[in-house]
């Protein structure tokens, strides 16, 4: 049953709620005497208050019948036993049931509107002082003030958790705020699309020409194109994207956005040949950046003279120790690190960047440095970490990210006034870090630390915006070795000659033979692809390869179609984890989520509090962190989740975070790696068929990769060196900073 519904009524009790988000379980008894279960996103909801619900019948597997709230009006309760209802809740802070049969004794059905316009009466009510009485109204004009707000969003049709947000950033002039700017609510922090919020904005009277809603549509593209990459838009670019937007004249948006420029919201640079538009924390971020940079660039590391004079024996030292001999250019790598305060070290598989980063660890520790090992990902840092032999952390982390719920913004504790007591920090997945993050740890370091970055070039590049590896290798101002000698032993790897060949523009070999790594199968037919999908990962890699379902996992470029990783979720989960008495299911629009199901968090939400297997607590749960279904509550409303050493509660309106990912595409695995990969490949959409995705999936697997799919895509695939131009300043700056020496 999922049919669309309105039922008007009297809750009567609260089952569940959430005091973060507002997300309620109640009853309510409807104007037939019927009994019905309400879920969504209700804050402050209290019995005797009357509601209007319009929503979907949904059947849940041990609560039955229940109405999932899209809309919600609430009206408050007008006799004295609703009154006496609500308040006996304890909705209100300080009002219990004894001191609410007082309230309503003593002013019956007028009690609500005492507290809220007359306050000072409560200390009538014995017990009641004047700073109490005070209190008492501030909290009731706060419950009155979001139900406004909540009455304006579901009018609009506009998510209800959004309430809550606005409410903290804005407190008693939320609703205030977004009529006289509908536009805010496009701003990152609440997500609203703009052609939905212009809807209502012109619906509400703001006029097609007003100034409001213009600059609104420039915030929108630079905001926007964050997503793409772009740190700024070039000028003619920007105005031309506005412009149609709307549909308005070009030199409308051109006052705009000089309004904008003037009031310091955007700021304008001519960089290179370029007029360049940054938002103004993009444009702080990368200034930021290219300066702290040329500083540590210009920092010698002459108090350790003596360590590197003796440099050569040092190293040879630690061969000796570690049972190796270092290539040339390795030997390089540790001598730069060893004398300069930036380096870069790159390389792809099998050309020795772990035995260098190994190297570099311990020349550092017998230079007495104090060393600290970062990654982007949970993942990445893990992977590190058991490399090199010590702990790694995230750069989140590391530099203890702190997520201000009332203004939107991502904050660290290390920073130029707390910098980081290291001596040497050397970041892993370089190609993963975009340019607020750079600029986040360069504010924790010291401009004598040294940084070392360490990654591969030839990897897709950051999700968010910027390019900062490429830009710093490109600039020429970073020292920098190249790592690019296959060795011996990785060299007879079939997948590291298979990545190489296609970094080169050549179709891999994809002849079969046995004891290799490296398979491919060729199914051109969308469905028979999925098939032998599941196959691979129920029956033939368990039984032939011994690789159990769990350390498999399918990759591909696209969410989309008969073979995306949506529909191979769905395909793979009936498979791997099947329906079952004694496992407990929670279904979520088109997806069910199941005890044991492998999940994938698909935004950052800095809010998710976790708990690690030591005991130590924390927050924020990452865009591409992957989980397991390791609990779900008997009433549906509460799924534990396990994050590696972590586990983490989601309440079920934040499902909407969450995907299935036993499939998931290419970009969404960069910075992990798998014991076995199977990596589909159709033709797909002209942008994801490029090298840089065929090669990334490549260069996930560790032991075993299977290709399924069309070999005249992988062909194209490897032939398109095509890269989405990304406009980023960085690599500029620090060129003409070096050119001004």
């Amino acid at each position: 049953m999922n049919t669309t519904s309105t039922v008007d009524g009297k809750i009567l009790n609260i089952i569940y709620t959430n005091e973060e988000n507002g997300y309620t379980v109640l009853r309510l008894l409807t104007t037939g005497d019927e009994v019905v279960t309400v879920v969504g996103t209700i804050p402050c909801a209290a019995p005797g208050e009357n509601l209007i619900v319009s929503g979907r019948w949904v059947n849940h597997p041990n609560h039955g019948e229940q109405l999932q709230a899209d809309q919600v009006e609430r009206h408050m309760p007008s006799t004295e036993d609703d009154i006496l209802s609500y308040l006996s809740s304890g909705v209100l802070k300080g009002i219990g049931p004894a001191t609410a049969e007082k309230l309503v004794v003593r002013f019956g059905e007028d009690t609500l509107r005492i507290l809220a316009e007359e306050p000072e009466q409560l200390t009538k009510i014995k017990g009641i002082t004047a700073r109490k009485a005070m209190e008492i109204g501030e909290s009731y004009r706060y419950q009155t003030g979001l139900r406004r707000l909540l009455d304006f969003l579901s009018i609009n049709d506009l998510p209800l958790t959004l309430a809550t947000r606005l409410y903290r950033r804005y407190g008693l002039d939320a609703l205030d705020a977004l009529r006289n700017n509908p536009y805010l609510l496009v701003d990152e922090l609440y997500g609203v699309d703009f052609a939905v919020m212009d809807e209502i904005a012109l619906s509400m009277g703001i006029a097609g020409d007003s100034r409001r809603r213009i600059e609104a549509s420039v915030l929108f593209e630079l905001t926007y194109n964050l997503n793409n990459g772009h740190v700024f838009l070039p000028r003619d670019k920007l105005v031309a994207a506005a412009a149609q937007l709307i549909d308005c004249p070009p030199d409308s948006v051109e006052i705009s956005l000089d309004d904008l420029i003037t009031r310091g919201a955007v700021r304008c640079e001519r960089v290179a040949k370029v007029e360049a538009c940054y938002l103004r924390r993009l444009h702080d971020a990368e200034t930021y950046v290219t300066e702290k940079l040329d500083r540590m660039l210009r920092i010698q590391a002459d108090r350790m003279d003596y360590v590197v004079n003796r440099l050569e024996e040092i190293v040879d030292q630690i061969e000796a120790e570690q049972h190796i001999t270092y290539a040339p250019a390795q030997r390089k790598a540790v001598d730069l690190a060893a004398k300069q305060g930036v380096v870069l070290l790159t390389g792809g598989p099998g050309t020795g960047k772990t035995t260098s980063v190994r190297a570099i660890v311990a020349m550092l520790d017998k230079m007495g440095c104090t060393t600290l090992l970062v990654a982007p990902t949970g993942r990445a840092a893990k992977r590190l970490g058991e490399l090199c032999g010590r702990e790694a952390q995230t750069v989140h982390r590391c530099l203890g990210m702190v997520w201000k719920e009332d203004t939107g913004e991502l904050t660290f504790q290390k920073n130029e006034k707390d910098p980081l007591q290291a001596e040497a920090v050397i970041v892993d997945e370089m190609s993963m870090v975009d340019l607020p993050l750079m600029s986040a740890l360069l504010a924790a370091l010291r401009d004598d630390c040294r940084l070392i970055m360490v990654g591969d070039p030839d990897q897709l590049p950051s999700v968010g915006p910027g390019n900062v590896f490429s830009d710093l290798i490109r600039s020429g101002r970073v020292p920098a070795v190249h790592l690019t000698e296959i060795f011996r032993q990785a060299q007879a790897s079939a997948i590291i000659r298979t990545a190489h060949a296609v970094n080169e523009g050549r179709l891999p070999d994809l002849k079969n033979t046995a004891k290799s790594d490296f398979f491919f199968m060729r199914r051109r037919d969308p469905m028979a692809v999925v098939d032998l999908v599941v196959e691979l990962c129920q029956r033939r890699l368990p039984r032939n390869m011994g690789i159990e379902p769990g350390q498999i996992q399918v990759l591909c470029p696209t969410r989309k179609g008969e073979w995306g990783t949506a529909a191979l979720n769905r395909a793979l989960q009936k498979a791997l984890n099947p329906p079952s008495p004694d496992k407990r299911q929670r279904a979520w629009g088109d997806v069910t989520f199941r005890t044991g199901d492998r999940v994938m968090q698909i935004r950052n939400n800095y809010d998710v509090l976790w708990v690690r297997d030591d005991g130590v607590t924390g927050s924020g749960i990452f865009n591409g962190d992957v989980g397991t279904v390791e609990e779900i509550d008997p009433s549906g409303e509460v799924m534990v989740l396990r994050f590696d050493d972590r586990t983490a509660t989601y309440t079920a309106d934040m499902l909407g975070e969450l995907e299935l990912a036993y499939a998931v595409t290419v970009h969404k695995s960069q910075g992990s790696e798998y014991r076995a990969v199977v990596l589909v490949a159709l033709p797909a959409a002209p942008a994801l068929m490029v090298r840089g995705v065929l090669y990334t999936g490549i260069t996930r697997a560790r032991e075993l990769l299977v290709v399924v799919g069309d070999d005249g895509a992988l062909g194209r695939m490897a032939a398109n060196d095509r890269q989405q131009r990304r406009y980023s300043g960085l690599r500029w700056r620090l060129k003409r900073k070096g050119e001004e020496a």
